[in-house]
């Protein structure tokens, strides 16, 4: 349920996405191989991609292509001060494409070239959610504490 509600808007959504990835779990059981890793791995990944195609399904990506994207200026000291319940409601209310990339990036550690494949976009594209996340994310912690 972590994994999902990582991804999800609430945790109605969640309880969808979870419910979904233990049904494609108990259809492929057959296929699950331990030689090639273990279960906890396998089913984190089917997590993930449920969340994914439930973030495809309530939005669409656009495909910019960029290069370069400058990064935001973070301050940690009010990062730091505010709870990690507080973050994560914040993370939730970006926008899904936005919300699903820094997700990826930041929570799951997944280069922005993964990222763009399991996306279907660019690195760059990728690259401009994780700094418009930022941005947001930092603009909203700051209104928060003001």
């Amino acid at each position: 349920m972590a994994i999902a509600m990582r991804y999800a808007a609430d945790t109605h959504e969640a309880a969808d996405i979870l419910t979904q990835a233990f049904v494609k779990m108990f259809r492929s059981i057959h296929t699950f191989d331990n030689t090639k890793g273990n279960f906890h791995g396998w089913l984190k990944r089917i997590i993930i991609n449920e969340s994914l195609d439930h973030i495809k399904q309530r939005s669409r990506f656009t495909s910019l292509e960029l290069d370069t994207v400058e990064e935001p200026v973070v301050n940690n000291d009010i990062i730091e001060k505010t709870d990690a319940a507080a973050i994560l409601e914040l993370v939730r209310q970006l926008p899904p494409a936005t919300h699903a990339v820094f997700v990826l990036y930041a929570i799951d550690g997944y280069t922005h070239k993964e990222i763009g494949g399991q996306l279907g976009i660019s690195e760059g594209t990728s690259k401009w959610h994780l700094s418009e996340a930022r941005k947001i994310l930092q603009q909203k912690i700051t209104a928060i504490k003001n």
